[in-house]
């Protein structure tokens, strides 16, 4: 059910509502790393500011749509997304998100006109509240990674990133709940090695990986408000098993160094959750094969700039 051929037919619906967010090739010695070929997909540069939209809109043009609208919990970015969709499709919105969600991705939600409710410490707790008021509500959920039609539409990233770059043997993809991994390692179907990245803090798929079965994992890190969920999907997981070469886990230090990179080498602003990728790689705990082409996705910039060099 969730293939490349339906992954094909949701980027057909969703198309017309994304943005086909660009990619960069460069060379990696531009980071301080050994010369070679790297590609970023900036997919940070979508609509409400990550991958996470094109989920939204694949849940929103693709289930039906009752008057009480839609509810959603999140960390930030999932909430934010179907609270862009839901204003684009004129349909009301209620999103749920925990405590730890940074300034920025509240803000952004608001401005969207989503009713938000602020609660709990963690997406757990967000997510047990926004299950509550579907129950009274009658609102139609989308969950942020546990759903076939949010994994759809996530997979259409990399549909968008193989045409743009054909020859990678290696992506790098960021892990919360695991529907962006999930949804871009259906598409490849092994066809480009698919390399999980996760905190160190929150490792959510290398804890399922090891024991075989999704499990609850610790939940703390700089990117707890998009990379640390109780645990992945259970949709997303037969996926993983199959077709994700393996899971490396990056420091917090780590992932705070390579914000500070990415905006000193490119002027490009990303949250923690979304530069974890590019971490693994300056951090040595992705080191690539002798001419292996690697990608790297950069899949969220919903933070604020004042903690960069503005020079």
């Amino acid at each position: 059910m969730i293939d490349r051929h339906a992954i094909e037919a949701t980027y057909d619906v969703i198309r017309p509502h994304v943005r086909l967010t660009p990619v960069v090739e460069l060379d990696a010695a531009d980071f301080g790393l050994p010369s070679r070929p790297l590609t970023l997909k900036l997919e940070l540069m979508q609509h409400a500011g990550s991958f996470k939209t094109r989920g939204a809109f694949a849940n929103l043009l693709l289930r039906a749509m009752p008057p009480e609208g839609v509810v959603a919990a999140s960390g930030g970015n999932h909430g934010a997304a179907v609270a862009y969709a839901a204003m684009r499709r004129g349909v009301r919105a209620r999103i749920f998100v925990p405590t730890v969600s940074s300034p920025a991705k509240i803000e952004r939600i608001r401005s969207y006109g989503a009713d938000l409710v602020v609660t709990g410490d963690r997406y757990a707790d967000a997510l047990a509240a926004s299950e509550t008021w579907q129950r009274e509500s009658g609102a139609v959920p989308v969950h942020a990674y546990d759903q076939r039609e949010t994994l759809l539409g996530q997979g259409t990233v990399g549909l968008e990133l193989a045409r743009q770059a054909p020859a990678l043997d290696t992506l790098l993809v960021a892990v919360g709940g695991g529907g962006l991994i999930g949804g871009i390692a259906a598409w490849y179907g092994g066809a480009v090695r698919v390399v999980g990245v996760e905190p160190d803090g929150a490792p959510t798929l290398f804890r399922a990986l090891e024991a075989g079965r999704p499990v609850d994992a610790e939940a703390g890190s700089i990117a707890a408000d998009s990379l640390a969920p109780r645990r992945v999907g259970a949709l997303m997981f037969p996926i993983a098993q199959a077709h994700v070469d393996r899971v490396v886990l990056v420091s917090d230090e780590a992932i705070a160094t390579a914000q500070q990179t990415l905006w000193r080498v490119l002027r490009v602003v990303a949250e923690p959750g979304g530069v974890a990728t590019l971490a693994a790689l300056l951090s040595g705990v992705y080191v690539p094969a002798a001419g292996e082409r690697v990608g790297v996705l950069i899949s969220g910039g919903n933070t604020t700039a004042v903690a960069f060099d503005r020079s």
